[in-house]
């Protein structure tokens, strides 16, 4: 072998991040909704209107899963679709009171992870992190 396991990083980072899943689908499940549905239903929030397309740029799903994900929140009546106002052909995304309130819900439970992932680090080394996961993802 030309590098030895515990000199490999992409096994410590799948494992963080298997952590990071598990304890969100927990988290989120409270709600009833999924971890992807989560994302989804999170960027919508931030981004009203926007495109199946460019929701799934957001949530780094492909178009294809995110239209999974978009038809299962639809059919929960999560969300609402309807055609833009000047482009017919594209179909805007938004909550409905029901979407928001399994996102309020959800939120608060996926929160709690977030900030014992934050309090672990000092402000310095939360960005220091930032920093090196960038280069780890670049050096990719």
């Amino acid at each position: 072998m030309d590098m030895p396991p515990e000199e490999r990083l992409g096994l410590d980072v799948k494992r963080a991040e298997q952590r990071l899943m598990a304890a969100k689908h927990a988290a989120v499940k409270t709600a009833g909704l999924t971890v992807p549905q989560y994302a989804a239903l999170l960027a919508l929030h931030a981004n009203p209107g926007i495109s199946a397309a460019a929701l799934a740029r957001e949530c780094l799903v492909t178009p294809q899963a995110m239209n999974v994900v978009l038809k299962n929140l639809l059919e929960h009546g999560l969300i609402e679709r309807s055609p833009h106002q000047w482009h017919r052909t594209m179909l805007e995304t938004h909550l409905t009171d029901a979407g928001r309130e399994a996102l309020r819900v959800a939120d608060q439970a996926a929160v709690i992870i977030e900030r014992r992932i934050s309090t672990a680090f000092t402000p310095e080394e939360r960005a220091t992190l930032r920093t090196l996961l960038t280069r780890f993802t670049d050096a990719i």
